[in-house]
């Protein structure tokens, strides 16, 4: 009766063992918490037209964002897996720094970056805790770029030109980025578990200004280079299918 019992016991463990496994074909969707924490630095800004001029001293620096973040997982085998990431995207403001700090915030805008990546899952698919790496792709753009009634001042001071007759809009260029993440997943049961990661994004953007008359006309243009390379965090609850 005891060997029997035994012998159930570890049918039990094994067939438990198997259901936690990771193999292919599993779907493993996740969502959670994705902090932004850009490593920025800046070019001072400088006035292309009508004529060059660079405004000494002038910077700018990238505040940290946090929002929602969607992820799904496609296992290829036991160890290679797919995995694309999205979030809801966080609005960044931008503060200036140097000769542009007394101004505060000079504007703000939403970042949109949704992530590619392929990864290698450590440890034998039925392990309940699995250290990762991937290695992917972002391409990144922004949307409701806004400058601060500060800035727009300070751009019209620049230009010479009287308050109130001129305004300057503002735009973000877009590119591909490569993402290098780490991380680990942990299974509770059959369905539920955790995944902890965290990724690196070398990042560059410009930031275009153009600044026109009431009537329309073109009176300047100008533009920084932002060096952003964020680190994100990503903690996440995960269902396995």
């Amino acid at each position: 009766m005891k060997m029997r019992h035994v012998a159930l016991a570890t049918l039990a463990a094994l067939g438990s063992a198997h259901a936690m496994a990771q193999q292919a074909g599993d779907w493993v969707v996740g969502a959670g918490w994705l902090h932004f924490a850009p490593q920025d630095s800046s070019d001072p800004l400088s006035i292309t037209s009508p004529v060059h001029q660079v405004v000494p001293g002038s910077g700018a620096s990238v505040g940290n964002a946090d929002t929602f973040g969607m992820n799904a997982v496609y296992f290829v085998d036991s160890h290679w897996a797919v995995e694309g990431v999205v979030g809801v995207p966080p609005k960044f403001k931008l503060e200036g720094a140097g000769s542009l700090g007394p101004i505060g915030e000079l504007g703000s805008a939403r970042q949109w970056s949704p992530t590619l990546l392929g990864k290698y899952y450590f440890n034998e698919g039925n392990a309940a805790f699995r250290p990762y790496v991937g290695l992917g792709v972002t391409y990144v753009w922004y949307s409701d770029v806004n400058l601060t009634p500060g800035m727009q001042g300070a751009v019209n001071g620049l230009l010479h030109v009287p308050p109130g007759a001129a305004s300057t809009s503002a735009d973000l260029d877009s590119s591909f980025a490569p993402v290098f993440n780490l991380g680990a997943s942990y299974q509770f049961d059959q369905h539920w578990g955790v995944s902890v990661s965290v990724s690196y994004i070398p990042l560059k953007t410009t930031a275009k200004l153009t600044t026109t008359s009431v009537t329309g006309r073109t009176l300047a243009t100008s533009e920084t280079k932002l060096k952003l390379d964020p680190i994100v965090p990503y903690v996440a609850l995960t269902y396995r299918f």
